[in-house]
Order: structure tokens, then C-alpha cells, then sequence
């Protein structure tokens, strides 16, 4: 294995356990891009029921790039992992719901080959590489993620049921997919977490198929849940009409 170049990511360098609750992210561009996004976002929001949604997103957020979680994104492949399911199966479902339910320009089945289309790109080394060594293209992925989920994701709210329930399952596949791809690699893909996984007791590829089990089993399982919502849904509308 090739000894990695010095990656400083957006994040920060890779912690060790014994730092990790000292790395809080206090960036105050970003405190003022989060701040902006709520309260235009809020401006939207008709129902209790869509503001819930919001201050959920907002705090996950927080969770993600503000708490030490986000230091933590540095070192282990494992946390990035869960950080993009968060941004893309949490966050993007709870703007979505935020939002009033309307038609998105290109449909459910475009927007489901853009988002996966996006998601493995990213997930390509090289270009992984280069979000964790440039501030500007870190930013661009987790905006590009972010918002073709939540596109995503509003499409499917606003498409007919079955159009709904199929961009969520071949979204869950594709998932699936790319996480089994990475639980079965025999080989670390991701020079940025080379060394940082081996402080919290993982080498280098055990970091890399835990990240790809956590795509795989819970990864898939967010959008395998929400397809059965929306059927049971449809369900229910369709036997309420039958019973009046």
C-alpha cells in the first residue's frame, strides 16, 4: 500500500478517539449558510407537520457538519458512509416533506438516474479523493447529493404510486449495489482513510466493507420502508374510497 498523501479535508485532519469531543466545527460561513437555508426554507412551510420536518432536517444537519461527527468523517470511510445515507435517506425525506407536494421538473425516473448517477460518482476514489483535499468540491458534492435526493425524493412524493414505489426500490438497489461492491473489495479503494482508521482499532478495508455494509443493510432498508409506506398508504386511500 502506498504511503497517502496528507489529506486536510473540510473537516479537519483525521481525529483520534481521544480528541474526537474537542473537534466541534464552528465555521461561521457555514453557521450562516445553515442559518439562511432554515429560515428561507421555514418561509415555505404552511403545517405544524412541515415545520417538524424542517427543525428535524436542520438539527440533523448540525449533527452532521457541526458536532464533532464531522471530524469523525475524516478518519473513518465508515462515518462518511453514514453521513451520505444521512444527507440522502434523513434529511433529503425530511425537506421533502418540508416542502409542499409538487411536480419536479424531469419526473421520478430521471431524477432516480441522476441522484444514483451522482451518488456513485462520488463514490468514485478519484473524485472522493478530491472532495477530501479541496474545500469547493467538498462542498459541491454534498450539495449535489443533497439535492438530487431531495429532488429524488419530492418526485417520488408527487409521482403516482407506482412511480413512487419503483424510484425508491431501484434507489434501494442501487444502494445495495454499490455497498456490497464495497463490503466484498479486497482492497482499500480510499487513500484519504489509509491511516485514520487504524486509531479506532480498524484497518484501512475492515473501514471500507463496514462502510459498505452500512450502505447495504440500513442504507437500502431506509428506502425499502418507504416504499412499503407508500403502498400501505395506497392502500388505505384505495379502501377508504371503495368503502364510501
Amino acid at each position: 500500500m502506498d504511503q497517502p498523501t496528507r489529506w486536510i479535508p473540510y473537516c479537519g485532519a483525521a481525529p483520534v478517539p481521544a480528541e474526537l469531543w474537542a473537534r466541534w466545527n464552528l465555521d461561521p460561513w457555514l453557521l450562516l449558510a445553515l442559518t439562511g437555508v432554515a429560515i428561507a426554507l421555514w418561509r415555505l412551510t404552511r403545517t405544524p407537520h412541515e415545520q417538524r420536518a424542517l427543525l428535524a432536517a436542520m438539527a440533523l444537519l448540525l449533527i452532521l457538519f457541526v458536532s464533532p461527527f464531522c471530524a469523525l468523517t475524516s478518519a473513518l470511510f465508515s462515518a462518511r458512509a453514514v453521513h451520505h445515507l444521512a444527507l440522502t435517506a434523513i434529511v433529503a425525506p425530511l425537506l421533502a416533506l418540508a416542502l409542499p407536494v409538487r411536480r419536479v421538473p424531469g419526473g421520478w425516473a430521471a431524477w432516480t438516474g441522476i441522484h444514483a448517477a451522482t451518488f456513485w460518482l462520488w463514490h468514485a476514489p478519484p473524485l472522493y479523493e478530491a472532495a477530501l483535499s479541496n474545500d469547493a468540491i467538498y462542498w459541491l458534492m454534498q450539495a449535489s447529493l443533497t439535492l438530487t435526493a431531495l429532488a429524488l425524493w419530492r418526485a417520488a412524493r408527487a409521482a403516482p404510486v407506482t412511480g413512487g414505489v419503483f424510484a425508491l426500490l431501484a434507489t434501494m438497489v442501487q444502494m445495495g449495489l454499490l455497498g456490497a461492491l464495497l463490503s466484498f473489495s479486497g482492497t482499500a479503494l480510499y487513500a484519504p482513510h489509509y491511516i485514520g482508521p487504524i486509531a479506532w482499532g480498524l484497518s484501512p478495508i475492515e473501514d471500507q466493507n463496514l462502510a459498505g455494509l452500512i450502505m447495504w443493510v440500513p442504507g437500502a432498508g431506509f428506502y425499502l420502508v418507504a416504499a412499503l409506506m407508500l403502498m400501505a398508504r395506497w392502500f388505505s386511500q384505495e379502501q377508504k374510497a371503495v368503502a364510501a
